[in-house]
């Protein structure tokens, strides 16, 4: 029995092959399973548990021992046709070179993540040269990956190169643009993430959550995602309001429509009036002290008092408002210009702009702060008897008409 079966495993070079390929695959059955069942979880307490990419990196280079084992151990399955092994090994050996790839791709992203826990990450990222790293094996890859499958040397492909340089940078021109954008976003430390950027070209104004090579998304406050080309960064303009942030106060600056009708000089008796205002107290003697010195030098005011510089309600609200923003317990004065300022003259009034800044950046805090000045400084007007500005309405032409001066509707005519 043994001596036929000897026999008819002599005549059937098929069934060596057969056996022979068996025994090869299930030795990289076995091995891949022993290092990625075994090793890999034996090891697996040892590796970074904040994320799974160094688990990831680790199992796509265990990968390349099965696959080793295979483009060796091809070569002694016997009664193989020549086609058929040098497909078998050039194929292992290709996916060899992409395992290994894969492996150096999820070795460089872990290390971008754990640059990224570091502080300095936030003003220098390197994602962006992270993932030229990433294109350049993977373009190394392909190179030799093409090279083992049609078993030539990769300078032959290299040197062939110089044919399609054109065509490469054509197909690659966003990605060069991005990667010189990259480089000079981060050298001139131009954009960080979490910094509030304003671009109106793109729709964009948030934060930047994220700068890679090709793009950096702006998660814009309605809680929308901009995505912006990094090139456009470099060669569009956009407000960056980091600054802003890191000085601690954000800048008021917001006009009040003065009409112009109700401006007019003020009496002795006006100006005495006002000092009841503990904010003018300074400004008043201060004032009245240089016009009775200049007055009294022109010898111009006994006269007629159209000749003498005096005192007017609009001076006395500018002196006013910048008293008051002063004195304002969320307004910042140190280091950071403070003033009430006339504009030029409108159709429609004339603005009194107040320039401050508040002593915090916080979004809705500084709209109440900003709110809050405002309020008082609309309330007080009629204290100087300054009116403010308002495009005429309907409940304006009914007073002028002589109608209800509380009534907001016509009354309906009866009968």
């Amino acid at each position: 029995m043994e001596q036929l079966l000897e026999t008819f495993y002599a005549q059937a070079p098929w069934l060596q092959s057969l056996i022979g390929l068996v025994v090869l695959v299930a030795a990289a059955v076995i091995v891949n399973y022993v290092l990625k069942q075994v090793v890999l979880k034996v090891g697996a307490p040892y590796l970074d548990r904040q994320t799974k990419t160094p688990d990831k990196a680790a199992a796509w280079l265990v990968t390349a021992a099965p696959l080793l084992i295979v483009s060796r151990g091809i070569a002694f399955v016997p009664n193989l046709p020549p086609d058929v092994y040098d497909l078998v090994r050039n194929v292992a050996q290709a996916l060899i070179v992409v395992s290994i790839a894969m492996a150096i791709v999820k070795a460089l992203t872990y290390a971008n993540e754990l640059y990224e826990r570091l502080p300095r990450s936030k003003n220098r990222p390197i994602k962006g040269f992270v993932q030229v790293v990433k294109i350049a094996v993977l373009f190394g890859a392909a190179i030799i990956l093409v090279a083992v499958l049609i078993d030539e040397s990769p300078l032959l492909l290299l040197s062939g190169l110089g044919a399609v340089t054109a065509v490469l940078l054509l197909v690659f021109k966003d990605t060069i643009l991005s990667l010189v954008a990259s480089v000079q976003l981060t050298t001139q430390d131009m954009l960080r993430v979490g910094d509030w950027i304003t671009m109106p070209s793109m729709g964009a104004d948030g934060d930047v959550v994220d700068i890679s090579l090709h793009t950096v998304k702006v998660q814009n406050f309605d809680k929308t995602i901009t995505t912006i080309p990094t090139h456009r960064l470099v060669s569009d303009a956009y407000q960056n309001w980091r600054g802003m942030a890191e000085s601690g106060g954000r800048r008021i600056k917001r006009s009040v429509p003065i009409d112009q009708n109700s401006i007019r000089f003020l009496s002795s008796d006006e100006v005495s009036a006002l000092e009841r205002f503990v904010l003018l107290r300074p400004y008043i003697d201060s004032k009245r002290t240089e016009l009775d010195e200049w007055n009294k030098e022109q010898a111009l005011l006994s006269e007629s008092p159209v000749n003498a510089r005096r005192m007017t309600n609009i001076g006395m609200l500018r002196a006013y408002a910048t008293a008051y923003m002063a004195n304002h317990p969320k307004v910042k004065e140190a280091g950071f210009t403070l003033m009430a300022r006339q504009l030029d003259p409108t159709p429609q009034g004339l603005p009194l702009e107040l320039y401050c800044f508040t002593d915090t950046t916080q979004w809705p805090i500084y709209e109440a702060i900003q709110s809050d000045i405002f309020d008082h400084i609309l309330a007080i007007l009629p204290e100087f008897d300054l009116r403010l500005f308002q495009e005429p309405s309907g409940l304006d032409w009914q007073r002028a008409l002589g109608g209800d001066r509380n009534s907001l509707s016509d009354e309906k005519p009866k009968g």
